[in-house]
C-alpha cells in the first residue's frame, strides 16, 4: 500500500479534477496497489476533514464521492455562470417527487395520485435529466413502465440515499422550478407527503460507491 499520506493527495487530486462523483472502485483503480475498501474509506473521511470549515467540502453521495462548493458559498458562484439552471413546470416536479415518494410507479399511478393526465413529455424530460428510469414492468395487462428515481437524482440533491429525502417543497427548491408554477407542501397531491414517512424501505447507496 503506498504511503497514506500520499494517497490522500493522490485521491485529492482525482476529485478536485473532475465534477462527477467517484465511486470507491474508480478511486482504487488510481494505484497500482491494491487498497481494500475499508482503508480507502478511512482516507477519505480523514480528507473530509482536513477540508472542513473551507468554501469546498468532500461530501459521500449515492455515486460516490465529489468536492463540492458549500451551500454558503453556492450563491457566489452561481454569480459566474451566464446560464441559469434550467426551470421546471409544476406538473414536472410533482411529478418527480411522486416517483422519489412512492417508487415504483407506473404513469397510471402518477396520473391517479395527481388526478390529470401525465404527459408523455413529463416523463421524458425527467429521463433525459437522468432523474428517473425504467425499473420493470408492472405484471398487469400492457405491463405498464414502472419508474423509479436514479442515483443522479441523489447526486442533484445531494443525497446519498433516498432515506435522506427532503420534505417535498425543498426538493422543488433544490432542483429549480418555475417561479410561476412554485411546488409548495400545500399543493402538492393529498396524501402524497403522509407517504414519504411510510416508506419503509428505503433504496440503499451502492456498496461499492
Amino acid at each position: 500500500m503506498p504511503n497514506p499520506t500520499e494517497a490522500k493527495r493522490v485521491m485529492e487530486g482525482a476529485l478536485l479534477a473532475t465534477s462527477e462523483p467517484l465511486s470507491l472502485g474508480a478511486l482504487r483503480r488510481l494505484f497500482d496497489e491494491d487498497i481494500g475498501a475499508d482503508t480507502l474509506r478511512r482516507l477519505l473521511q480523514e480528507l473530509r476533514e482536513e477540508w472542513s470549515g473551507r468554501a469546498v467540502e468532500l461530501v459521500h453521495l449515492a455515486s460516490g464521492w465529489r468536492f463540492q462548493t458549500r451551500a454558503d458559498f453556492q450563491t457566489y458562484v452561481e454569480r459566474l455562470q451566464p446560464e441559469k439552471p434550467p426551470r421546471y413546470s409544476r406538473a414536472v416536479m410533482e411529478t418527480l417527487a411522486i416517483v422519489a415518494y412512492r417508487q415504483p410507479v407506473t404513469r397510471g399511478d402518477v396520473e391517479d395520485i395527481r388526478g390529470v393526465a401525465v404527459s408523455p413529455q413529463v416523463i421524458k424530460t425527467l429521463e433525459a435529466r437522468g432523474w428517473i428510469d425504467v425499473v420493470g414492468y408492472r405484471e398487469t395487462p400492457g405491463r405498464p413502465a414502472l419508474y423509479a428515481t436514479t442515483k443522479t437524482f441523489l447526486d442533484d440533491l445531494g443525497l446519498r440515499s433516498l432515506e435522506a429525502l427532503p420534505p417535498l417543497a425543498e426538493i422543488a427548491q433544490t432542483l429549480q422550478y418555475e417561479s410561476e408554477s412554485t411546488v409548495v407542501e400545500d399543493r402538492v397531491p393529498e396524501g402524497l407527503a403522509e407517504s414519504a414517512a411510510a416508506n419503509e424501505s428505503p433504496a440503499e447507496p451502492d456498496e461499492r460507491a
